[in-house]
């Protein structure tokens, strides 16, 4: 199928990118907006024909051709129940509801918390370009942000567990127009289909407590056996990376490998960085066959 231009917001590693190109659908150019240099050189490794163009807040849709797919997660930290929750708002505590409000603050000078506010680019250049369709992806948040989400882009978000498509519990919102979307039939993927066994356990001494703190946390752990792994993170070394053997007694950080399978991204796509950062992209990133399942549903 051919679907024209495609403008990805937010490209990271360029997840939309792979989803597409899964579906063998065909583009004619592929515009991504990323400032992150490791993501930048992950797609150029593995998409050279990607035409990079710099930071949101400087793409004009007076520039672009006519672009038929707009996609885009924008940056989560401030709506996430794992974050402050602050929502879109000024240094100022000023809350952001609406695009007309966002550019009047901006204008003025006003500076913004966080990053969850280039939320309000996303829907500048939604305005401006007129897709045919676009997808916004963005984490569970409270239903105060979730509702101004929905009516600045104009349709009710669908919630989507990477789980079933994935060994990974991960569930996410996704705002789109694409028609008639519904949930992914479940594959049954447990954790274990995706472990390499080769993988080495270090034994729970020390190293592990003084990093981790005091046994409850420790026991907070699942076993490498598990059905389905905690949420991808963003921070390689974060105690959720860690999993217990069988018998509680050893741990062992997940490798890139691994992430890379349960994000359902092709092995080897980030071996063009290091694991500390392939760790960090793969957490910001996408479940691709989520992404693939719903843009599947273009007509």
């Amino acid at each position: 199928m051919k679907i024209g231009n495609v403008l990805s917001l937010f490209d990271g590693m360029s997840c939309g990118q792979i989803a597409l190109n899964k579906l063998n659908f065909e583009y004619d150019n592929y515009f991504a907006s990323e400032i992150d240099d490791y993501g930048i050189k992950v797609t150029m490794s593995n998409y050279p024909n990607t035409k990079q163009i710099g930071s949101i807040t400087e793409v004009k849709g007076s520039d672009l051709p006519k672009i038929n797919l707009l996609i885009g997660g924008s940056s989560c930290q401030n709506f996430s129940f794992a974050g402050n929750r602050v929502g879109m708002s000024t240094e100022d505590n000023i809350e952001i509801t609406s695009l007309e409000q966002y550019l009047e603050l901006k204008d003025n000078g006003f500076k913004f918390k966080g990053e969850s506010y280039l939320f309000w680019e996303y829907v500048r250049l939604l305005k401006e370009i007129k897709p045919k369709y676009f997808l916004l992806e963005n984490v569970k948040m409270s239903k105060k942000w979730e509702l101004v989400i929905t009516k600045a882009l104009g349709v009710e978000p669908i919630l989507i567990n990477s789980s079933l498509v994935s060994a990974q519990n991960r569930p996410r919102l996704y705002w789109t127009n694409i028609p008639d979307v519904e949930q992914p039939k479940d594959r049954n993927i447990q954790f274990k289909d995706i472990i390499n066994t080769e993988y080495e356990f270090k034994p729970l001494t020390n190293w592990f407590f003084s990093k981790w703190g005091d046994k409850r946390k420790i026991d907070s752990l699942r076993t490498i056996n598990a059905n389905k792994s905690f949420c991808v993170t963003t921070n390689k070394s974060h105690s959720k990376n860690y999993y217990l053997s069988d018998d509680k007694t050893m741990a062992r950080m997940l490798e890139r490998d691994e992430v890379e399978r349960l994000q359902t991204v092709p092995n080897g796509y980030t071996d063009s960085v290091t694991k500390t950062e392939a760790h960090k992209m793969l957490g910001n990133g996408w479940t691709v066959d989520v992404i693939s399942h719903i843009f599947s549903y273009i007509k």
